[in-house]
């Protein structure tokens, strides 16, 4: 399956913000099968979030964003994961 990274603008959230956005995400994911969120990392210094998805394509991550309220500022298709126990 296709892995995604997200972008998204959007301020610096509260803890409670945070939890919301969370738990309106899991909420559309149990209604649309075959998306997965791996993790998100959240930078305050930004104010952006960068999400990890596998989906089936583009559309079905722009679909979870407009129904779970979720800004996107881009969507990058990763080509190749790699690490550095890759590179010993």
């Amino acid at each position: 399956m296709p892995r995604y990274i997200i972008e998204r603008t959007v301020g610096k959230l509260t803890a409670d913000e945070l939890h919301a956005a969370g738990v309106r995400s899991n909420a559309v994911i149990a209604e649309m099968p075959g998306i997965v969120w791996i993790k998100s990392y959240v930078s305050d210094a930004e104010g952006k979030i960068y999400c990890e998805y596998d989906a089936p394509d583009e559309e079905s991550v722009r679909e979870h964003a407009r129904r779970a309220g979720l800004p996107i500022d881009r969507i990058s298709l990763v080509a190749l994961e790699v690490s550095p126990a890759m590179f010993a």
